[in-house]
Order: structure tokens, then sequence, then C-alpha cells
């Protein structure tokens, strides 16, 4: 039997009730056999997240300040949860040891990881199936960064005697053997090292969310679910601020070519979005994938005539960018220009400085400063296939009156990215949406 992995986020798991939810789902499916949870996430708009209130417990120790009040309230959550499911677990002995380690100054990752820790014994109580203390199985080393060899072999020996578990997300062991987190959302990743390890035929995520839309829903009315999507497409997307999945769980499952599957607790029967190999993507012909983008973008138009006979000019401006810590995002050119495009808040305080030394070691005839630009994604395999996909998007964004600013297209022809004002973002989204979908 092919084996599923499941991992179920703080939305999915905020409540007794969303618990049911998961367990229905779970049982449903028996090659569901190792499931990753994490954290307690929002029950309702303007609720708290238990890891947020688990950081602030951190911050309340650092400031000398009492925590007693705040700890009640995490600890009320989790005895609500297990009073409604009728439970037998006792949770008064782990909450007394991480109280006592948080007054102890236990480190941040540890007390930001206990959330996680306590849904894994509830739910694994409530499934009636085997618990695993990711700090057991998932190492870091010694400058922390993720130990994938080690860890892939000692998850795939821990779990061949397990036939079903529930495994915390979020956390693992340092090569000093205390817990260390992932950023924020590494529950994600840890799902994805769970699936490649025990060789999973699917890596379902479980989210409030049916898959990826085709475009922000704040921003195009019911846009339409993108079915089939490659890591290729999702990179692009998420880089450009489609944000569903954690942007590390792709590389486990990717290297393994194992499946991504994007599913709605609230909504089981949706099939959500399924994420694909890159070796045999689906050639949409004629269409796109999807829409993304983000505001607040500079750009720093520089014009120097005879400029590709001045060797090393293009990596001194680099240098410069990189002497004062500010990454780019792109670098469109022609052959007497060049525009370098970054986010508004890494280079604002640095502004002058920049300028002064491009001024002063380039040379330039002319250096033009474009503030408060947008950069919109368009992306699709279908593209690279179809003659006049950038005049369709061209001319959609043209009749909705818009100027574009800056075009940027990558050699893999899979996203065509355009440079408009922020105050002509959302038009331009909508145009491009309207233009590829019927």
């Amino acid at each position: 039997m092919s084996i599923k992995v499941a991992k179920f986020g703080g939305s999915s798991l905020a409540s007794a009730e969303q618990m049911r939810k998961v367990r229905d789902i779970i049982l449903a499916d028996k090659s569901r056999r190792y499931v990753v949870v994490s954290a307690p996430g929002k029950r309702y708009n303007g609720d708290s997240k238990i890891t947020d209130l688990l950081y602030l417990c951190h911050a309340h120790v650092q400031y000398s300040v009492p925590f007693n009040e705040l700890f009640d309230i995490i600890s009320e959550r989790f005895f609500n949860i297990v009073n409604e499911l009728n439970l037998s677990i006792d949770l008064n002995p782990y909450l007394k040891e991480i109280k006592h380690k948080i007054e102890t100054n236990a480190s941040v990752d540890y007390i930001a990881s206990r959330g996680e820790y306590l849904n894994g014994l509830i739910l694994s109580e409530f499934l009636g199936y085997d618990f695993i203390d990711p700090a057991e199985m998932i190492f870091f080393d010694e400058y922390g960064s993720f130990d994938s060899k080690k860890t892939q072999e000692t998850v795939a020996n821990r779990l061949a005697n397990h036939e079903n578990a529930v495994i915390p997300g979020f956390y693992g062991c340092s090569s000093n053997g205390k817990i260390k987190t992932f950023s924020r959302g590494g529950s994600d990743v840890t799902g994805s090292i769970v699936a490649r390890a025990v060789k999973a035929s699917v890596y379902e995520n479980w989210t409030d969310v049916s898959g990826f839309l085709m475009a922000d829903p704040r921003i195009v009315d019911n846009p339409k679910r993108i079915e089939e999507i490659t890591y290729d497409e999702l990179r692009e997307l998420s880089y450009m601020g489609a944000t569903v999945l954690h942007e590390d769980a792709v590389f486990p499952v990717r290297e393994a070519g194992i499946p991504i599957n994007i599913r709605n607790t609230n909504i089981p029967d949706n099939p959500g979005t399924i994420i694909l190999n890159d070796k045999s993507p689906k050639i949409r012909a004629g269409s796109i994938t999807g829409i993304a983008g983000r505001k607040d973008f500079t750009v720093i138009a520089i014009q120097k005539n005879l400029m590709k006979s001045d060797i090393g000019f293009v990596r001194r401006i680099l240098s410069i960018l990189e002497s004062n810590n500010i990454p780019f995002e792109h670098l469109p050119s022609g052959i007497d220009n060049i525009s370098i495009i970054v986010e508004n808040s890494k280079i604002e305080k640095k502004m002058e400085k920049v300028l002064r030394e491009i001024s002063e070691q380039c040379k330039p005839d002319s250096i033009d400063i474009y503030p408060d630009m947008a950069l919109i994604a368009t992306v699709g395999h279908g593209m690279a296939y179809t003659p006049g996909m950038a005049a369709q998007l061209f001319t959609a964004v043209a009749k909705a009156g818009i100027n574009i600013r800056m075009i940027d297209q990558g050699s893999s022809e899979i996203n065509i990215i355009i440079g408009v004002e922020n105050k002509d973002f959302e038009k331009a989204v909508r145009a491009i949406y309207y233009a590829f979908v019927v």
C-alpha cells in the first residue's frame, strides 16, 4: 500500500472541533500513516496563535515581567481541547515542566516549539497513533544548518518501526542536544522531510485554503483554482508573494520527485492543488498558471555611453550594493543602460550613499530614480510554447491605460515580469488575469 504523509496547519488544529475534522480526514484513508502537526492557530479573527503567545512568554522573561497569566491562557487552550475531546491524557506534568524551563531562561527555540509538541501529544492520543518527538530524529549541525543526510537516515529507520505516527513539526535537535527550530511555518518543512524519508506517494499539506489560486482574491474576484502546478512555477509565484506553502518545504520532496497536494481541512472533498515534478510539466499551451506580485520597489536607472566597452562596469555597481548589504531583485539592461531593482525597505536609508558611490566609482552619464514601483509576475509553462503570449499581456495592460516601466523575462521563458507604479498594481493584475482567463 502506498504511503501518504499528511501535515495539518495551525488553523486545522486550533480547536477540538477542528481536531475532529482532522481525525475524520486521516481515518478516511488508511494510507495516511504519518501525520505532522503545527501548534494551534487562530480560532477566529482577533484570536492569538499559540506560538505567538509562547514567544511573548519568552519576551516577558527577558524583561523580568511576570508571565503567569499569559501562560494560563496557553494552558487553558490545551485543556479545553483535551476536555472537549474527552481524552484521558494529563497535560499537567508537561505544562509544569515547560513553565519551569521558561522561568529558568530556556532558549527561545525550545519555548516556541512547545505548541507543536503538546498538540502532537493530544492528536496522537486522539487517533491512537504513536507519538514521535522530532528532536530524536531531525538534526541540525554545529553551524545551525539542517543536517539532511543524518536526518533522512534517522527518520527512515525510526518510522520503519511505526505503522502510524504523529510527529510535531517546526523543530529538531541541534548538535549540542538542544531544541532547534526551523523558521516560522517550518512544520511544512518537517512534513516534507518525513515524506521523503518514508518514500511517500504524496505529501498532503492540509490548511484553510483549497490550494493555490490563479490570483490574489483580494484583487481579483473569485479567481480560479490552480489544479496543477510545477515546482518551478511555484517558486516563481511564491517569490512574488503567493504564499501558501513554506518555501523551504519544496526542496526535500522535489529532490525525491514526490508531489505535494495542498488541501482544505474545512472542505476535504475539494481536490486542491497538486504540485508536480518539473521534469514532466503538463504544458498548457496558450495559458498561464498564475499571477502574483509585490509593491514597494525602487528602480535605479543608470545610463552611460559605450557602457559595454567599460569592462567591469556592472561588477562595480553590484560590488557597491554588496558592500552596503543591499540585495537586488532584477537587473534589466540595454546597450548603454542598466536598471537595478531593489526593495524600498532595503535601500531607503542608504540611497544617498549608494548613489554617491556609483557616481564616484562608475562615472555614469546619468542616474534616475523611480521609487514606489510594483512588480507583477505572470507565470506558466505554456507561455514558452505559445507565440504571442507577451503581446497579449502587454496589450491587456495598455488597454487598461497602464504604463509599463520595466520588462524582464527569465531564460526559462515560464514567466514575464513587468514593473508598474504602485497605484496601478491592482488594476494591472486584473487586466492580465481577465486577458488570459475566460
